[in-house]
């Protein structure tokens, strides 16, 4: 899934910056850019949309987190406009001189630059206020009322006892016996047609113990197929 999502972003900003510069010329002068151009306008978005994509799967912004994300593209301004210097200072990166200019410069790249996170990720952010509104769990919960300032109390409680409810019912069907009153008057224990099942879950309210010696081991099972 994370993936698919990944490959589908990238598409769509690629495929956006493309389409943003092939009607108009890059520049008010006429000129148009070339491929280190785009793809430095590509890497910034790439820069501005994972990093607000981590955004939003984190349980809280901190301000570690916050430091963390803003920090991190205007690291990426800077070093791209460092590098682009560097020629003919240092004999390196030549192809990369002049290419911040050009970009910075670009009334399209800082239209965009707002645009792009918007368009991508528009259906993550859809996504995740309907898992919030629709189907929370727990810790979300628990997260809301603490910034509504109210007690979670009730909320653990109430989570809680749904889950023994539905624990409870399942261990129910599973020791349900029928018991038939016999010939002589005695009830007569019949087993039922299900297996075995066991709960696997750690910690949980009945523990996997306690279902095995809810049975009577010392009892044979009758055998119904006659020979």
């Amino acid at each position: 899934m994370w993936t698919v999502n990944s490959i589908v972003h990238s598409l769509l900003i690629f495929w956006i910056s493309i389409g943003a510069l092939h009607q108009d010329a890059a520049f008010k002068e006429g000129y148009t850019g070339d491929y280190l151009f785009v793809g430095n306008m590509v890497y910034t978005y790439v820069v501005v949309v994972v990093s607000l994509k981590a955004g939003l799967e984190m349980d809280a912004w901190s301000w570690p987190v916050h430091f963390s994300l803003w920090h991190g593209f205007l690291s990426w301004l800077a070093f791209f406009a460092i590098y682009s210097a560097c020629f003919p200072v240092f004999p390196s990166a030549g192809d990369m001189s002049g290419e911040s200019h050009m970009v910075f410069s670009c009334g399209i790249f800082w239209m965009l630059l707002f645009l792009m996170p918007v368009a991508v990720l528009m259906r993550d952010v859809v996504w995740k206020s309907i898992c919030r509104t629709m189907y929370k769990s727990l810790a979300q919960e628990v997260q809301e009322a603490e910034i509504d300032h109210i007690d979670p109390t009730a909320i653990i409680k109430k989570s809680v006892s749904k889950r023994l409810n539905e624990t409870s019912r399942l261990l129910g069907r599973l020791m349900k016996r029928k018991k038939p009153i016999g010939a002589g008057g005695s009830e007569e224990h019949v087993p039922t047609a299900h297996g075995y099942a066991f709960s696997q879950e750690e910690h949980g309210v009945i523990t996997q113990s306690e279902v095995i010696r809810a049975y009577d081991t010392t009892k044979q099972p009758h055998n119904d197929v006659s020979s």
